[in-house]
């Protein structure tokens, strides 16, 4: 997954979200919109993909619960880190966050490596990139580790 791809997603959701007849039934011209952005078929196809994923976890998640868990909270930044990530970067965190594509926990995340990047200022596309980065890290299957076996193989 790719900076585009996450720009895709976030495309999507805004469209699904602010559908409110809850009717899709133009996924095949929001392709074609894509398209003609620019997006590849390929990268049009991964998002889709991860959306439909995370949507079958949420719903897998929401059915071993009682209930859908409600958070009213809301992130606000400590004096330093709104001197070092700039309020359009801050803006696009919030609303990956309101289109659910991350969640609390993740956007703490990206927070926390934007301010240990130890630069003076964070813009949006530090954030893009921190961001695909921890989307990639919580698709891959084995998280950050793998397992190695350093046993000689059996040979029979």
């Amino acid at each position: 997954m790719n900076e585009r791809v996450v720009e895709i997603i976030v495309f999507l959701m805004d469209q699904i979200k602010g559908n409110k007849n809850n009717k899709l039934e133009k996924l095949e011209s929001l392709s074609q919109d894509l398209l003609s952005r620019g997006y590849s078929q390929s990268e049009i196809s991964s998002a889709f993909s991860w959306i439909i994923d995370r949507i079958k976890n949420d719903f897998e998640e929401l059915y071993k619960n009682t209930g859908p868990v409600s958070s009213q909270s809301f992130r606000v930044l400590h004096e330093l880190e709104q001197m070092i990530i700039e309020p359009e970067a801050y803006g696009y965190l919030l609303q990956l966050r309101e289109l659910n594509i991350i969640d609390e926990v993740d956007l703490e995340h990206v927070i926390e490596r934007a301010m240990m990047l130890g630069t003076a200022h964070i813009g949006i596309d530090e954030i893009k990139a921190i961001t695909t980065s921890l989307l990639i890290q919580n698709s891959n299957p084995f998280g950050d580790t793998f397992y190695i076996d350093d046993k000689p193989p059996t040979i029979h």
